[in-house]
């Protein structure tokens, strides 16, 4: 019943978000950004709310290539089909005409934008509210201040140097003389969060009756952790990971398979995702992601009818071959869906036959969806699948009803240990403790005395196809020579995406910083 009742809860303010739609793209119109959408009424504080669920629902909006520019680097995941842009950018070849690039930095900008416009909003309102409404603008503030940073954290980890927005004016970039570097937005996010924490509710986002699945002080301090792991400030990582641990608050979801799909929705692991909804309906009225980028281009559904994918995103060759030498079972079906194809490739390029393969390297998935081979990739990622026993109704789209998952307590598990190791100290618990509740969900033996590299690989198993999280790490640790497979090579002048020419001719100053 608790369930029951956290989803339709979810179901409105998602719904609230629909009707919102206008609203927040009029907050993206220059001219209404200071005169706060001209006719307010700033008095009915008890509407204060709405500027908030305006930033919600800017955030969970974006364009099916956005995520695939941040995603589709590194050793987990290639870029397929026939999308010649980023498959350059997948080998480390860098086009400033690419139109994921140009539509990832000016949407994610429009949203920041967004983000303060609510803010300003929000502070009028407080102007003529009372003492309650008070405290609660300060903590939407908070609110709205973590979501403008888990995009400027992306934005940051793809192109290095960006611009940090202060307010929605955007007449202050009229002249700008220098763009921040990636050390310093990291250093702006972390003191955000800072800022913003003491006002942020002290619960998970699940637990939230209000804004069921909204920011929480918990957000924040992921996302404080992981700017500060870019900035190799481990002990700061440590500090921040530990609060969450020591809350006692979150835990592992305990079907790994399922945690990616619609049981998984909100679960006692999430620290941030992004909400979708069929609102219990077979028909009419939805909220959703185009998830076909990561889909099978051709498959034969257990679900008459349910549509296919577009072939965009396949797990890799390695990411494979190193989840079957480690034994992993529950891990590697959860995050890759196997053609014929494949399988017949793996056969043929590696030490593993018809016969010691595991049986779940099929091409039927246990809820009964079979991959047909087709000329774009010959995997896809499971981590984006939803079974069509799973749809609803008339639903059939791919991923129809899907949220997409941004921060998990897994990763904050792996975060910690990493930050330990790398001489951080913290009594939530040891390294050792925090990787081996990670690996007992996956079924796999405890580890004693946890190094690096093995902490690593845990994270490899663990976060592979997740928002680029392998690349980055191995960027920050200076692994290169992971990040050069299967015909790729990476060096160290390859760690940012090129700024498009759109964003170069509007902003000179961005063409200086290209070698």
């Amino acid at each position: 019943m608790i369930q029951i009742k956290i989803n339709k809860l979810s179901a409105l303010i998602i719904l609230l978000c629909v009707m919102l739609t206008g609203c927040s793209n009029e907050l993206n119109q220059p001219e209404l950004n200071n005169n706060f959408a001209g006719g307010t009424d700033f008095s009915k504080t008890d509407e204060m709310v709405f500027s908030l669920i305006g930033v919600y629902a800017e955030v969970s909006y974006r364009n099916w290539e956005r995520p695939l520019v941040i995603s589709t680097r590194g050793d987990d995941v290639n870029a397929a089909g026939d999308q010649q842009g980023l498959k350059n950018q997948d080998r480390y070849v860098y086009d400033n005409s690419f139109f994921g690039s140009r539509t990832l930095w000016e949407g994610y900008y429009g949203t920041i934008i967004t983000a303060h416009t609510a803010m300003e909003q929000i502070s009028r309102y407080m102007e003529l509210a009372d003492d309650e409404g008070v405290a609660l603008g300060e903590q939407y503030i908070a609110e709205a201040k973590v979501l403008r940073s888990i995009l400027l954290l992306q934005l940051s980890q793809v192109y290095g140097a960006v611009f940090i927005p202060e307010s929605s004016n955007l007449n202050d970039f009229a002249n700008v003389t220098s763009v921040p570097s990636k050390d310093e937005v990291m250093q702006h996010i972390s003191d955000q969060m800072d800022e913003a924490i003491p006002f942020l509710l002290d619960m998970r986002p699940n637990e939230r009756t209000d804004l069921p699945g909204g920011v929480t002080k918990y957000t924040a301090l992921m996302i404080k952790a992981s700017a500060n792991q870019e900035l190799k400030n481990y002990q700061a990582v440590a500090d921040a990971t530990g609060q969450i641990i020591s809350s006692g608050k979150f835990s592992l979801y305990p079907d790994f398979y399922e945690l990616f799909k619609t049981p998984g929705k909100l679960s006692d692991e999430s620290l941030f995702e992004m909400q979708f909804s069929d609102f219990g309906q077979g028909t009419g009225e939805n909220v959703s992601h185009l998830y076909a980028p990561y889909g099978p281009q051709g498959w034969t559904p257990a679900v008459d009818g349910a549509s296919g994918g577009w072939g965009f995103f396949e797990p890799s060759m390695k990411y494979i071959e190193f989840m079957l030498d480690r034994g992993e079972d529950e891990r590697l079906e959860t995050s890759v869906l196997f053609t014929q194809k494949g399988i017949d490739s793996i056969i043929a390029t590696t030490t593993y036959t018809s016969a010691t393969l595991p049986n779940f390297v099929s091409n039927t998935t246990r809820d009964g969806d079979q991959l047909n081979d087709s000329e774009r990739a010959i995997f896809s990622s499971g981590k984006h699948y939803m079974p069509t026993n799973q749809l609803i109704g008339e639903r059939r789209a791919y991923g129809s009803n899907k949220n997409y998952i941004i921060f998990r307590y897994a990763e904050t598990l792996l975060m910690y240990a990493e930050a330990l190791i790398q001489g951080a100290s913290n009594s939530a618990m040891t390294a050792d403790q925090a990787v081996n509740m990670v690996r007992e969900r996956a079924g796999l033996t405890p580890l004693s005395g946890v190094n690096l590299d093995q902490l690593v690989d845990e994270k490899y198993a663990e976060l592979a196809m997740e928002w680029g999280k392998r690349f980055f790490d191995m960027v920050r640790l200076e692994r290169y020579n992971e990040l050069s497979y299967e015909g790729r090579t990476f060096t160290a002048d390859k760690k940012f995406v090129t700024y498009h020419q759109d964003q170069i001719d509007e902003f000179p100053i961005l063409g200086d910083l290209i070698d």
